[in-house]
C-alpha cells in the first residue's frame, strides 16, 4: 500500500472537503457504535457524488489501498470499523445524502440519507417507508441495504432487501452499476443489485437506492399483553395471522428484559398492573375509513381469550409502549457485560429455544443468565447471555465469553437457524461463520468476493476471509 501516493493522486480529482486528514475529525468514526472495536485511518474520504466515489475506487485499486465504507457507523458487528493496523482508509458516504426523487410509490435516495429523514420525506408525499428500527436517527439507507437490515416491520413488509427496487453502486475498476431504473423484469443473468444487498460493502460501494414506499395515511394502535409462556405467544401469533393482514409488528419480551428497562430507563413504567413471565407488543394499522386499529386489536385479543392487556388510545401511548421495546438494548447494557447474539430460527422453534436452549446455556456455564427477546413474527431473536456476577467488562471477548457464543451458535445451527438475522457478520462473527457455515455457502461467498473484488480493496476483514 502507498497511502501517500494514493492521496497525491486523489487530491486533484476530488473537492478539497472530500479528503479529510484532520485527526480530530476522523477520530469519532474510528470506533464502532458498541465500543468494541477501534481502528486506525490516516485519512477519511467524504465524496460528494457517485463520480467522486468512482475516482476513489479506481485510484484505490491502482495504489493498493483498501476502503472501508461507512454510513451512520451504527453497525452492531464492527462492520464499518477500519483495521487497527491502518491498512485501510475510511470512505464515508454521509455527504451523499440527497433525495434525488420521491413520489407516493418510490424514492431514489443516496446512500447517506438517514432513515428518519426518509421517513419524514415519505410522509410529505402521503406515503411511508416500511422499515423502522431503533437507530433510525443515525442509520443510513446505504448501510441498511449493505447489511439487509430488518427492524420491527419485517412481519408484514420483509427486510431491507424487499424494499429495494434498484441499486446504484461503484464496482471494481471504478465502474458504475446503474440499476435505479426499477425494472420489474430483467433476466440478464443473476441480479447484481441483490448480490450487493447484504454483502456489507465487500463487493462494491452502494451509492444510491431506489426504494419502495407504501400508502402512508393509516391509523395505528399498539397493545401490550402478558402471557405465561412463549408458546402461548406463538399460538396468539398464528391466530391473529389467520384473522387479519393488518398486524405489522409482534414483539416478544421476557419479564427480565422489561424489568431492566424499568430499572434503568427514566420515565418508564409497567404497562400492566400484574407482572407476567412473558410480554407481547402488537401493532396493528388500518387505512382511513376502515375499522380503527384499536378496535381491531380489542376484537382479536377478546376472541383469543387474552386475560391481561392494555391497548393504547393515543399516539403518545403508542410511543410509550414502543419505548419500552426500543430501550431493551440500552437497559441490558446497564446490567453489565453480556454476550449478545442476533439470531434467527424457524418461527415454530423459537419458544423451545427461549426456554430449553436458554436453560442449556445456563447449565453449561454456571452463573450466567440467558434470555431472548425480539421479532417473534419473523423468527429473529436477540439472545443475550449475561456474565456471571463480578465478570470483567470485556467478558464477551474473553475465553469463556467466546465459548458461550460458540455454544449458542451450535444450538442455533442445530435448530436450523442463522447466526446473523439482521445485523450482518462484520468482523465479530467472521470466524464463527467460517467455522459452522455449510461448505457450499462458504465456497460461493468466497468465489463471488474474488470475482467482484479482484484487488481485495472493499471492506477487508469483514464477512468472509
Amino acid at each position: 500500500m502507498s497511502l501517500a501516493s494514493f492521496i497525491a493522486a486523489l487530491t486533484p480529482l476530488l473537492e478539497p472537503r472530500s479528503l479529510v486528514t484532520d485527526a480530530e475529525r476522523i477520530a469519532p468514526w474510528l470506533t464502532d457504535w458498541r465500543g468494541r472495536w477501534t481502528g486506525t485511518s490516516a485519512v477519511m474520504l467524504e465524496p460528494g457524488d457517485t463520480a467522486e466515489v468512482a475516482r476513489i475506487v479506481a485510484a484505490a485499486e491502482e495504489h493498493g489501498v483498501a476502503l472501508v465504507p461507512q454510513g451512520g457507523n451504527s453497525s452492531m458487528v464492527g462492520g464499518a470499523t477500519p483495521p487497527a493496523d491502518g491498512s485501510a482508509v475510511l470512505l464515508s458516504l454521509r455527504r451523499m445524502n440527497r433525495l434525488r426523487d420521491i413520489a407516493p410509490g418510490h424514492a431514489v435516495a443516496e446512500a447517506g440519507v438517514i432513515l428518519h429523514h426518509l421517513h419524514e420525506a415519505a410522509e410529505g408525499v402521503g406515503a411511508r417507508f416500511p422499515l423502522d428500527l431503533g437507530a433510525r436517527g443515525s442509520a443510513t439507507v446505504g448501510g441498511l441495504a449493505s447489511t439487509n437490515a430488518g427492524g420491527v416491520q419485517v412481519l408484514r413488509f420483509g427486510t431491507m432487501r424487499a424494499q429495494v427496487l434498484g441499486v446504484e453502486a461503484v464496482l471494481s475498476g471504478g465502474l458504475v452499476h446503474d440499476g435505479l431504473g426499477g425494472l420489474k423484469k430483467d433476466n440478464r443473468g443473476p441480479s447484481i443489485d441483490q448480490l450487493l444487498i447484504g454483502a456489507e460493502g465487500t463487493l462494491g460501494i452502494i451509492t444510491a437506492l431506489r426504494l419502495r414506499l407504501v400508502p402512508g395515511r393509516v391509523h395505528r394502535a399498539v397493545a401490550w399483553l402478558g402471557l405465561s409462556t412463549p408458546g402461548a405467544a406463538l399460538d396468539l401469533l398464528r391466530r391473529v395471522e389467520r384473522a387479519t393482514d393488518r398486524i405489522e409488528a409482534f414483539e416478544l419480551i421476557p419479564a427480565s428484559s422489561l424489568a431492566h428497562v424499568l430499572r434503568h430507563i427514566p420515565g418508564t413504567r409497567a404497562p400492566l398492573a400484574a407482572a407476567h413471565p412473558w410480554n407481547v407488543l402488537i401493532e396493528a394499522v388500518s387505512p382511513e375509513g376502515e375499522q380503527p386499529p384499536a378496535a381491531l386489536l380489542e376484537e382479536l385479543l377478546g376472541k383469543a381469550g387474552v386475560a391481561d392487556a392494555v391497548i393504547a388510545q393515543s399516539l403518545d401511548q403508542n410511543e410509550q409502549l414502543w419505548r419500552l421495546r426500543h430501550s431493551i438494548s440500552e437497559a441490558e447494557r446497564s446490567e453489565g457485560p453480556a454476550a449478545q447474539h442476533d439470531i434467527s430460527l424457524p418461527v415454530d422453534r423459537v419458544p423451545g429455544f427461549l426456554v430449553d436452549d436458554a436453560r442449556a446455556v445456563e447449565q453449561r456455564f454456571p452463573g450466567t443468565a440467558a434470555s431472548g427477546y425480539g421479532h417473534l413474527g419473523d423468527g429473529n431473536v436477540h439472545f443475550h447471555v449475561r456474565a456471571p456476577q463480578g465478570a470483567a467488562r470485556d467478558w464477551a471477548d474473553s475465553a469463556e465469553g467466546k465459548a458461550v457464543s460458540a455454544f449458542v451458535h451450535d444450538l442455533v445451527t442445530a435448530a436450523g437457524g442463522s447466526i446473523s438475522a439482521e445485523h450482518g457478520i462484520g468482523q465479530m462473527k467472521r470466524d464463527e461463520l467460517t467455522r459452522i457455515a455449510p461448505p457450499a455457502r462458504l465456497q460461493a461467498l468466497r468465489a463471488i468476493k474474488r470475482a467482484m473484488d479482484p484487488h481485495g480493496i472493499f471492506n477487508p476483514g469483514k464477512l468472509v476471509d
